[in-house]
């Protein structure tokens, strides 16, 4: 599965295409604590996290993820935009819960 892909899976909003929007995803990491994240070693990782801030993107460049989809539908600053363009990360929005982005996906990958 790509990024575009688990977008399209979650009917998320693109906010920012960045680089890693054709990216396979081979892990899903959903955490709202970035020193968690930051512990996380793997490849081709994609983050879920309802925290709206410029810190998510700064963490997800640190540890390599393809992307960051935001859940719950939050709106995020403007400043969050622009880090995600100026990174080149990937960034989207997500109306579901954690919980049911990590169901759509679990099952998406799985099929």
């Amino acid at each position: 599965m790509t990024v575009q892909d688990a977008i399209s899976v979650l009917n998320a909003e693109l906010i920012a295409s960045g680089e890693g929007l054709l990216k396979k995803v081979n892990h899903i990491v959903a955490s709202d604590l970035m020193s968690d994240v930051l512990l996380v070693d793997e490849e081709d990782m994609l983050l879920l996290t309802s925290l709206a801030s410029d810190q998510v993107l700064r963490t997800a460049q640190i540890v390599g993820a393809a992307a960051v989809i935001v859940v719950n539908g939050k709106s995020l600053p403007s400043s969050m935009k622009k880090v995600a363009a100026d990174l080149g990360m990937t960034l989207a929005i997500a109306k579901q819960s954690k919980f049911d982005t990590c169901i759509a996906l679990h099952q998406r990958m799985t099929s």
